[in-house]
């Protein structure tokens, strides 16, 4: 009979001592412009809630804040974005959005994600398709977000420019 002692003493499987290799942080962070349709409730929306008339469809400025935090030898990457944009300058209104996406890329570099959208007419999901296009020492992201709300859908086409890392 072996004492509970002799089982403690066990050896790591071969599988367990073999290290991960070390993956860096890779910041993909640029500009972002677009536009977005919006639903005649979301319209309506904006309107009741922030006192702005504007058109179905607004122009986005702002900035995504991105950092792949893993990038795997097989080429998928684990992303994270926070997306600030101002809407509707083009109308003389100002409707912010703050985004936060977590989501993947491909070696090819397709992406997704999703995470909160904070506006002024409330809270809601955003989920995000999209490809990056490297063009020598620059990325050219293209992504179509929608998020949908109790007052209607928003559907954004933004695109931008980060610098090739790596």
């Amino acid at each position: 009979m072996h004492s509970p002692s002799q089982f403690c003493l066990a050896a790591p499987a071969l599988s367990q001592t073999i290290p991960v290799p070390p993956s860096y942080p890779v910041n993909l962070s640029g500009p972002r412009l677009g536009v977005t349709s919006l639903s005649n409730g979301v319209v309506d929306a904006i309107k009741k809630e922030t006192g702005a008339e504007v058109g179905p469809m607004i122009s986005q400025y702002g900035w995504q804040f991105e950092k792949r935090f893993y990038g795997g030898k097989d080429g998928l990457s684990a992303i994270t974005e926070f997306v600030v944009l101002a809407g509707g300058l083009e109308q003389n209104v100002i409707l912010p959005s703050v985004n936060w996406l977590v989501g993947v890329r491909t070696r090819e570099g397709f992406e997704f994600g999703a995470g909160p959208n904070i506006t002024p007419i409330g809270t809601s999901m955003v989920y995000a398709v999209g490809a990056t296009i490297p063009s020598g020492a620059l990325n050219f992201p293209v992504n179509v977000a929608i998020a949908p709300t109790s007052a209607g859908v928003r559907v954004s086409l933004l695109t931008g420019i980060t610098m090739r890392q790596r």
